[in-house]
């Protein structure tokens, strides 16, 4: 069915939230996400095994590569907000192509962290301008269903890539090294497709100002400008406030796939029950997208955290292998309600104009804060796991039942646009 439009459609019955940027966007992050996630699951192996890397430099390097992406999301949404964000975009897929070559070169672990660095980087400088891009042109009360198919799309590329490693893993009797050449096929079509991108400020560039574009009291286009963080809005900076806190809990994922190497899982069994979880995820992420559009949002990302309880309390408390494949699926859930969701609740809460500005800062500054959590988890980690597990879970409990209330803010920059399905935030 159709989406309600206040303007008639161009071509065929499609709904004016699916953008051109926002299908080829979920083709780029497909294509990208099948590479990255073929990979990771993996690279802790052949980091160990192949290249004789010590178990401390396996986290030295995840930590030095994630808190370079936190710095970079936080510059390139200043940057999106005042010039074309297709080229950074494309620098940002690129990069990632580069690191995953990088990675097929190695034969120590120093060009594994120069290569995970690199990585990270094209993540943090794509990020923010991308869902900027996602958004441009798109209704507030329909944002949820944008970033919920993009978060499918790439979601979807999670499942296919650790399917796809594990299958060549079996079929190249177990040999790691041809499977990151592999990854380097779907990493460069990724940043090729971004040529197909569109970006509304490189047309104006080109051809003059558009009727669509912001004005000046003279009557002139209005040139981009400089963006403080300080004049975001009231309303984004409590609900950043918020997830800050909540992701000072939210460890890596990686520290639970240890975890259910722990409670006995092979390591084929790890890698499935991680696709198992990214297929729950895929799954859930349109329809929680969606359901936001119509609810709170802080009550969709409440419900999301009530998944994390339960996965994390899940994970912490169980004995039996087994059963990761029954609490790492619930735990997709959370993924699904809350990764989305917060970046479509993050896009209504500011001006286009601070579109990039906000989602790099809240992007930067929530990776920063899982970058904490990481330390702090990894320091109680103990024998097992369960202790920073359970205390994890405890605290997300709480948090899924103040969220929807202390989140209660009523603005007009939190309600939908006229002519809009959703209800305000």
């Amino acid at each position: 069915m159709t989406e309600p439009s206040s303007a008639p459609l161009p071509t065929g019955p499609r709904p004016a939230w699916l953008t051109r940027n926002v299908k080829v966007l979920c083709g780029v992050s497909f294509l990208q996400d099948a590479a990255s996630e073929l990979l990771y699951p993996i690279l802790p192996i052949f980091l160990t095994v192949v290249l004789g890397a010590p178990p401390a430099v396996v986290g030295a390097i995840e930590g030095l590569a994630e808190g370079a992406a936190s710095i970079t999301k936080v510059a390139a949404g200043r940057l999106a907000d005042r010039f074309d964000r297709r080229p950074l975009i494309g620098a940002g897929y690129g990069l990632a192509a580069v690191g995953k070559l990088l990675i097929a070169l190695a034969t120590v672990w120093p060009l594994v962290l120069l290569a995970r660095v690199t990585d990270r980087l094209g993540k943090g400088m794509r990020g923010a301008p991308r869902d900027a891009l996602l958004v441009e042109g798109v209704p507030k009360g329909q944002r949820g269903r944008v970033f919920g198919l993009h978060r499918a799309a790439d979601t979807a590329g999670a499942v296919v890539g650790p399917l796809v490693g594990l299958a060549l893993y079996e079929a190249l009797d177990h040999r790691l090294r041809p499977l990151f050449w592999v990854a380097v096929l779907p990493a460069v079509a990724s940043a090729a497709l971004v040529a197909a991108v569109r970006d509304p400020r490189s047309r104006k560039s080109a051809d003059g100002p558009r009727s669509g574009s912001p004005k000046t009291a003279d009557g002139t286009a209005a040139k981009a400008v400089r963006t403080p963080w300080r004049s975001l809005p009231l309303p984004y900076r409590r609900v950043l406030v918020i997830l800050l806190a909540f992701n000072l809990v939210n460890f890596p994922d990686a520290l639970l796939l240890l975890r259910a190497h722990d409670l006995g899982l092979s390591t084929a069994g790890v890698v499935g029950a991680y696709a198992v979880y990214n297929l729950v995820y895929a799954a859930l992420s349109y329809p929680a997208g969606a359901l936001s559009d119509r609810l709170p949002r802080s009550l969709v990302f409440a419900t999301g955290l009530l998944f994390f309880a339960i996965g994390y309390l899940g994970l912490g408390l169980i004995h039996s292998p087994w059963a990761v494949f029954v609490v790492l699926p619930l735990y997709g859930g959370f993924a699904a309600c809350t990764d989305g969701v917060g970046k479509a609740w993050i896009s209504t809460l500011v001006p286009d104009r601070q579109q990039g500005t906000a989602q790099g800062l809240f992007q930067g500054a929530t990776g920063a804060a899982v970058l904490l959590a990481g330390v702090w988890a990894g320091l109680a980690w103990g024998t097992d796991g369960h202790l920073p597990l359970l205390i994890s879970g405890g605290i997300a409990l709480v948090l899924a039942g103040v969220l929807p209330v202390i989140a209660r803010t009523r603005t007009a920059a939190l309600r939908p646009d006229p002519g809009s399905p959703a209800q305000a935030r």
